[in-house]
């Protein structure tokens, strides 16, 4: 059994006590955003990573350096990781809620999003597999749209977990149904395989839907906290 808490927070205001725990780099990310709220989840983010990243560590938070340079493109715009160290960390936020998810080393992903969006027929339809749609067969359109963000959570959890993203095709896996416990049936993508892939529906806050995955055979078991600083 995996033992993972995921770590809840409401955006942080930007103080100095919060803002010297960022580097050069993430000063010059957090400068580059123009709306103060997006400025926020970002020091947010950082100070939760890195919290986390010293609890485990034991270490003192201010030097807990990330390197967060992009696989792909080499911008510092990747998932933060601290090289050489045993620990895997996937943030995500939506709204006024940013989460943190740690593993000892193990892919991890998180998501979490407003229950305020909306799920038109052109996202479902892009998003889901056949067996997910036709599960939304027949639902109000409240509970349509809850339902599909439940999967919408999964899937990115997944994406985010593998380091791949969008480059797997979200039709191309499908989930238990959205009012069971979370698993992944099929994957016709090499990167993900049901049977090395475990998920959580998790509580999140009130507004809010969100679901954890990791590569792993073991089974979870999440705890969530919610952090005051």
């Amino acid at each position: 059994m995996m033992e993972i808490v995921v770590r809840w927070s409401s955006p942080l205001p930007a103080e100095e006590r919060f803002l010297r725990l960022l580097d050069d780099v993430e000063q010059g990310r957090f400068a580059a955003y123009r709306q103060e709220a997006d400025k926020r989840r970002f020091l947010t983010g950082r100070v939760l990573a890195k919290t986390v990243a010293a609890e485990r560590l034991g270490v003192p938070v201010e030097s807990v350096k990330f390197d967060a340079t992009c696989e792909d493109c080499g911008k510092p715009h990747g998932r933060p990781r601290i090289p050489g160290a045993d620990l895997a960390l996937s943030i995500s936020h939506s709204g006024d809620l940013i989460g943190l998810a740690a593993t000892p080393s193990i892919p991890v992903g998180l998501d979490v999003e407003t229950t305020t969006r909306r799920a038109d027929e052109g996202l479902i339809e892009y998003a889901l597999s056949p067996a997910e749609t036709a599960s939304l067969a027949g639902l109000p359109a409240e509970d349509r749209a809850a339902a599909f963000f439940v999967y919408w959570t999964r899937k990115e959890a997944v994406m985010k977990a593998t380091g791949k993203g969008l480059r797997i095709p979200l039709k191309s896996i499908t989930f238990s149904r959205h009012d069971e416990p979370a698993r992944l049936v099929f994957s016709g993508d090499a990167a993900l395989n049901p049977a090395t892939t475990r998920l959580a529906d998790l509580k999140a806050a009130d507004g809010y839907r969100a679901a954890i995955a990791v590569l792993t055979t073991d089974e979870l078991s999440v705890t969530e906290e919610h952090w005051t600083p």
